[in-house]
């Protein structure tokens, strides 16, 4: 049944914005001091591994819908899954910035983002295009791994979930510094709407960007890839 995909995608969602954002402000993202960060960047990553063999079996664990846009693209769902998967996707995003502000409020322990790890362009002199430019090819980078892995014609095994968690460690550890990394609309919008401000303000960019990368990800991919032939 499909309602199953969409509460899988859900859980998955809420469960990386509630580990992965939730490390954020618990640790902190100054790269300067550098631990935080990395572990803000492993945060993210082990949520996709952890979750790509519970539910990759059900949904195909996109949670995000970056990915599912490209898996559109792609021709690997039909357009009705698409939107229900989105719809599943950012209700997740918000439910686990509601449970982060549940925690955090009632514990009163201090948001080191000061946003609910929501994503900005502060650390690039507030710069729209350097932003959305990092967020089309961190996103770019992401996507391509997740259609490279999982096409017909890939030969991993049982390590995809693992390629494809340590990839988005990877773009974290680059992008954070720079946006936040949000390369995921749900991740971002959850957040921004908690975080209000500029946060909710600059949210488009990182709604629009990945998006714009996810899709060139899976038009490239198409191009590139070996026909698969029975």
């Amino acid at each position: 049944m499909a309602v199953k995909k969409y509460i899988a995608e859900f859980i998955g969602t809420a469960v990386l914005v509630i580990c992965g954002c939730g490390t954020a402000m618990l640790v902190g993202c100054d790269a300067e001091k550098g631990s935080g960060y990395l572990l803000t960047a492993l945060a993210f990553g082990l949520v996709i591994v952890g979750m790509a063999y519970c539910i990759g079996n059900i949904s195909g664990c996109h949670i995000n819908p970056a990915v599912s846009l490209g898996v559109l693209i792609s021709g690997g769902m039909k357009i009705v899954d698409f939107v229900g998967y989105v719809i599943a996707q950012v209700l997740g995003a918000i439910a686990g910035t509601g449970v982060l502000y549940l925690i955090f409020d009632m514990g009163e322990v201090p948001d080191q983002t000061g946003a609910y790890g929501a994503n900005g362009i502060a650390n690039l002199n507030d710069s729209i295009g350097a932003g959305f430019l990092v967020e089309v090819i961190l996103t770019f980078i992401f996507v391509l791994t997740v259609i490279g892995v999982t096409s017909k014609s890939a030969n991993h095994g049982s390590f995809g979930g693992l390629i494809i968690g340590l990839t988005l460690t990877l773009v974290h550890i680059l992008g954070i510094g720079l946006t936040g990394t949000s390369v995921n609309p749900a991740r971002s919008l959850g957040p921004a709407i908690f975080a209000g401000g500029d946060a909710l303000t600059n949210v488009w960019i990182f709604i629009l960007a990945p998006l714009v990368g996810g899709a060139l990800a899976a038009i490239v991919y198409k191009v590139l890839a070996p026909s698969e032939k029975a």
